[in-house]
């Protein structure tokens, strides 16, 4: 009896690390590119694409290009709204997925019980492109798995502050 308590503690401790794995940055960069001649950014277009009312808002577009332009402002850019060395797009999206997870279940768990999750998966892409060539130096990628579209426009700001946080990147020594 004790050893059946202890594989459901252990998967439920498994399944609540899954949830908790929050949010997830990844950056991409052109590594030929040298970061410390950008001094000012224009945010040129931004755009939400989700069916949630609570992201899909003019508001919630405005929040987010807020907390953008002031996480790049707090790496050392300044904003300006005429010419910039640095153009800022960015893109939201959030698309309800379907998540099957399996477990071992029944006498020493021997037989499977899978289950499906459904879950709201939010990502925001920020793009910098240089001015002087028009091409893409940087990019930063966040993610969130939160299940709840209303939870998961209260951590837009925290989305955008991780993704800029990884600004500028540090060149790979060669």
């Amino acid at each position: 009896m004790s050893r059946k308590l202890s594989v459901s503690l252990s998967l439920a401790l498994l399944f609540l690390a899954f949830d908790l794995r929050a949010q997830e940055v990844n950056i991409e960069f052109d590594e030929t590119t040298d970061f410390t001649q950008f001094k000012t950014f224009a945010i040129r277009e931004g755009h939400i694409t989700s069916r949630a009312p609570a992201l899909n808002s003019p508001l919630t577009k405005k929040r987010l290009q807020a907390e953008i332009e002031k996480a790049l402002t707090s790496r050392g850019l300044s904003a300006t709204e005429g010419a910039a060395d640095l153009d800022v797009s960015w893109e939201f999206g959030s698309a309800r997925k379907l998540d099957t997870q399996a477990y071992p279940t029944g006498w020493h768990g021997r037989g499977t019980r899978v289950v499906q999750v459904q879950k709201s998966e939010g990502t925001l892409v920020v793009d910098l492109l240089a001015t002087s060539t028009k091409q893409l130096v940087w990019r930063g990628i966040a993610a969130d798995s939160e299940r709840n579209p209303q939870k998961l426009a209260d951590k837009l700001d925290n989305l955008a502050k991780k993704s800029i946080g990884k600004y500028p990147p540090k060149n790979k020594k060669k």
